[in-house]
């Protein structure tokens, strides 16, 4: 058996294209423009490089990108009282805050002083709450990434037996709930459950998110079962040279392509999806906040 790759390049194009036809629609029909304002706190070489993405991708399906570069030693206080405004500010309705933060920034209390109701990371903690017990939440893009590659790949994932291999905040916990919300069998493993092979053998559905290189490899994939890669891990690789690396996922691609059904490539597959999803839950915000349908397909 050859998996299926699930292109998750491609499929975030799908949804970008989606999110711009539905800005065009909410200028046009409502004199509406969606704005998503990014703070950076720092100079993290990484950070950077993502805000920037989100800001030229931002703009490039018509909405309004506006950003914060704060100096890495800015205050608790001053970061709060930016927040305050962005959240009282009505041209906002998607806010971010770029992580990690500074070590004396706590992240907790970042995170929660943003309006859940502009929480397009869905790390707020009544977002958490609401998403756990099934009420309209924003979603974490990375999970509702998943989901949505799923249903597409599946039509229904409604009664499949699906394991997430994390639990972590941010994909592990989120992504049971969404798949328990689409009618899924949920089993959260870790590092610490026992014959973990054997769990992810049972599953129709794996989520690797658990930030270990090729943890998972073929033999623990059932025959057909989509596999859904989380992990973004960066390891030597000697045959391009010396000091060269190259980005592998959570599960060893070669052995579990050739025994799934279906499978997200690293890198290619989860990682387009993220940003995509934030536009996407950036116009679902400012949906809700007219009082308007987010668009179809788009939300969880």
């Amino acid at each position: 058996m050859s998996a299926t790759v699930i292109d998750g390049k491609a499929f975030a194009a799908t949804v970008r294209e989606k999110v711009a036809s539905h800005v065009a629609r909410l200028k046009a029909e409502h004199d509406i423009t969606p704005g998503l304002a990014v703070v950076l706190v720092g100079e993290d070489p990484a950070s950077q490089v993502y805000v920037r993405s989100k800001g030229k991708q931002t703009v490039e399906v018509g909405m309004n990108s506006v950003e914060h570069k704060l100096d890495a030693a800015t205050s608790e206080s001053d970061l709060l009282a930016l927040i305050d405004q962005l959240n009282a500010d009505p041209t906002v309705h998607g806010i971010l805050v770029q992580l990690p933060l500074p070590d004396h920034l706590n992240e907790d209390l970042v995170i929660n002083s943003i309006a859940p109701s502009k929480d397009v990371d869905g790390f707020h903690i009544s977002n958490v709450g609401l998403l756990g017990t099934g009420q309209q939440s924003m979603v974490p893009c990375t999970p509702l990434g998943c989901l949505m590659m799923l249903r597409d790949h599946h039509g229904s994932i409604s009664g499949l037996d699906a394991v997430v291999i994390g639990r972590s905040n941010i994909v592990g916990k989120p992504m049971a709930q969404l798949l328990l919300g689409d009618s899924c069998t949920v089993t959260i493993a870790h590092s610490r459950t026992k014959d973990l092979a054997e769990t992810v053998r049972r599953a129709d559905i794996v989520v690797a998110a658990v930030g270990r290189p090729e943890m998972v490899p073929g033999d623990w994939i059932k025959p057909g079962a989509t596999v859904i890669d989380v992990g973004i891990n960066r390891i030597d690789a000697p045959e391009k040279g010396p000091g060269k690396t190259r980005l592998v996922g959570d599960c060893h691609y070669e052995s579990c392509a050739a025994v799934a059904g279906a499978i997200t490539p690293v890198p290619g597959g989860v990682g387009p999806m993220t940003i995509a999803c934030l536009l996407a839950n950036t116009v679902t915000a400012c949906c809700r906040a007219n009082d308007l349908d987010p668009p179809e397909g788009l939300t969880a």
